[in-house]
Formats: C-alpha cells, sequence, structure tokens
C-alpha cells in the first residue's frame, strides 16, 4: 500500500498533463433564465381594436413630416424612389384636424419601390390619451399609397402593449393633390397583456 501511495503524485501529474483541461462547470447562467408571466403581472392576454386618424403634414410653415434625404438628382423615377422623411404626425379621433388628439405617429417613411408609390414605414404610435397614455404600438412595413387598404404589422410595443403583435390597416381618407397633406385612417388590431 505504501508503494502506491509513493506513486500516486507521479500518477496525478501524469493524468493532469494529459487532461484536457478543467471540467466544465455546471452551468449558473445571470444573462438568461425562464421566468413565469405571472412574475411580470401579465395575466390573460387580450384583442384591442384601436381606431384614429393619422395627419400627414408636408405644407405650410409648421409641417409634422419633414424630407431629410433624396435620391441622387440623375434618378428620374416618377415614384421619387429614395426619398426619405422624418415624422411627428398627429393621431386624433377623429378624421378633422382639431379632433381630440389620441397620440402622434414618429418615425420614418421612404419611398421604397421604383415602379408604383410604395413606402417602406417604420414609425411608432406613441398614446397620449386614456388608457393608453404612455404606451406605444411599433409598426414597421410596406404602405402601397394608392391600393384602397394597405395592411402593416405590429413588431412589439410598450406599456400598456408589452408583448404585442398585430396589424394596423390604413386606408387613405383625404389627400390634396395640391399640397401634399394627407389623412390616414388607420384600424389597429392588436394582441397584448
Amino acid at each position: 500500500m505504501a508503494l502506491y501511495l509513493a506513486k500516486l503524485p507521479i500518477l496525478l501529474a501524469i493524468l493532469l498533463m494529459i487532461s484536457p483541461g478543467p471540467l466544465p462547470a455546471k452551468s449558473s447562467s445571470t444573462f438568461s433564465r425562464s421566468i413565469s408571466p405571472l412574475s411580470l403581472g401579465l395575466k390573460s392576454e387580450k384583442l384591442s381594436h384601436l381606431h384614429f386618424y393619422f395627419h400627414d403634414i408636408v405644407s405650410g410653415p409648421n409641417p409634422t413630416a419633414v424630407r431629410v434625404a433624396e435620391a441622387n438628382m440623375t434618378n428620374q423615377s416618377v415614384t421619387g424612389f429614395g426619398a426619405t422623411v422624418m415624422i411627428d404626425d398627429p393621431l386624433t379621433e377623429g378624421p378633422e384636424q382639431k379632433s381630440k388628439p389620441v397620440g402622434r405617429a414618429q418615425g420614418i417613411y421612404a419611398m421604397a419601390s421604383q415602379t408604383e408609390a410604395a413606402l417602406l414605414m417604420i414609425m411608432n404610435f406613441a398614446f397620449t390619451e386614456g388608457k393608453y397614455n404612455g404606451s406605444t404600438l411599433s409598426i414597421l412595413g410596406r404602405n402601397s399609397v394608392f391600393s384602397q387598404v394597405r395592411e402593416l404589422p405590429v413588431l412589439g410595443g410598450s406599456g400598456q402593449f408589452r408583448f404585442a403583435r398585430g396589424y394596423a390597416q390604413a386606408r387613405t381618407h383625404t389627400y390634396d393633390v395640391k399640397t401634399g397633406d394627407a389623412c390616414v385612417e388607420y384600424n389597429v388590431y392588436v394582441r397584448h397583456y
């Protein structure tokens, strides 16, 4: 037995030299973990319908939609391909601009087609009224402006709209060819907690 004990340090040294390294420790990640929806106060999911009007004002002394970029002057696209507009458009209960405000549409849209008037829209509906005051919905999608009804996906939200998903239907209510100002009716269907 004493002979084996005397050789034990040598055997351990050999094992350490040929071992691939320390054994992996049991994972104790603080980066991610599974949690219960109830721990965030999430109860049952709801389906809400929101109806409002979006006012895109490009004319006058206080426009809410401003062109911030455009394509190279050699681009002769009749669609305005490449033009990019930053928006902070009012959202109202009714189609009149002086109707009760319910929020703002903030983001950008860009002419994204060389063959038709189609926008890439990236915006947040930031609500300022009622139980949704301080909550937002994030929209990202294609808006073919001359189609009677356009559908844009709701990708998420904040506040009352955490974990939101759904879609928005846009219909042009009025468009002034002279000024370029538009009023668009939105029906938004959103699932959220």
